[in-house]
C-alpha cells in the first residue's frame, strides 16, 4: 500500500506558481521550490515529475484562478463597452496590486511569452492559447449592439485592445505607471468606438 500525500496539491502548486510569476522558470532553482513549497525534492519529483512539471500545474492554475476570472466580466456584463472599460480598469488595478515590494509580476504567461515560450513549443502553444481566448472574449463584447460596429470592425478593435493588454501587462515588469497609461489609453479607445459609425450612418 502507497504512502498518502501529506500536502495539498493546491497550496503547493499556488506557492511555485507565485515564484515562477515573481522570478521566471529560468530563474527559480530547485532550493527556491523547496523551500516556497515545503516540498523537499524528493517529495516534489514523486508529485509532480520534474521542476517543469511543476511549472505546468502552476500555468494551469493561473489559467483557472487569474485568467479567465478576470475575462467572465467580458461575457457576464450585457453592455459590451460597460464590460470591455470594467475588464481594463480592473487589469489596471491589478498592475497596481501586484507591486510587491521591489518586484513587479506583471502576467505569468505574457512573462513567459518572452522567455521559455520562445524555445519551448507546448509552453508556446498554452501562451498563444491565452491570447486567442482573449481576443475572443474582447470580440464577443465589441459584438454587442450597444457598440454598433461592423464585423470587420470589431475584428480590428479585437486584435488592438489585445494588443494594448498583452503590450501593458509586458512592461508592467519594467514599468508600472506606463503600463496603466496604456490601458487608460485602451479605455478611451472604447469609449469611443461606434461613434464615427453612428455619425456616418446619421449623416
Amino acid at each position: 500500500m502507497g504512502r498518502s500525500q501529506a500536502f495539498d496539491t493546491t497550496t503547493v502548486v499556488q506557492a511555485a506558481r507565485d515564484l515562477f510569476w515573481d522570478k521566471g522558470y529560468d530563474s527559480v532553482s530547485l532550493s527556491d521550490l523547496e523551500r516556497a513549497t515545503g516540498l523537499n525534492r524528493s517529495s516534489m519529483y514523486n508529485a509532480f515529475e520534474s521542476k517543469r512539471g511543476l511549472f505546468d500545474a502552476a500555468v494551469q492554475d493561473y489559467l483557472e484562478t487569474v485568467i479567465r476570472p478576470r475575462l467572465q466580466v467580458l461575457d457576464a456584463e450585457p453592455d459590451g463597452r460597460t464590460a470591455l472599460i470594467t475588464y481594463f480598469s480592473g487589469l489596471g488595478a491589478a498592475v497596481v496590486a501586484l507591486k510587491d515590494g521591489a518586484t513587479q509580476r506583471g502576467c505569468l504567461l505574457v512573462n513567459s511569452a518572452a522567455g521559455l515560450a520562445g524555445r519551448d513549443d507546448a509552453l508556446r502553444a498554452v501562451v498563444e492559447q491565452y491570447r486567442l481566448e482573449l481576443s475572443a472574449a474582447l470580440a464577443r463584447a465589441l459584438s454587442r449592439p450597444s457598440i454598433a460596429l461592423t464585423l470587420p470592425a470589431v475584428d480590428i478593435q479585437a486584435r488592438l485592445l489585445t494588443s494594448l493588454s498583452t503590450s501593458a501587462l509586458l512592461l508592467a515588469r519594467i514599468n508600472p505607471t506606463e503600463a496603466v497609461a496604456i490601458l487608460d489609453s485602451a479605455i478611451e479607445q472604447i469609449e469611443s468606438l461606434g461613434t464615427v459609425e453612428l455619425a456616418a450612418q446619421s449623416a
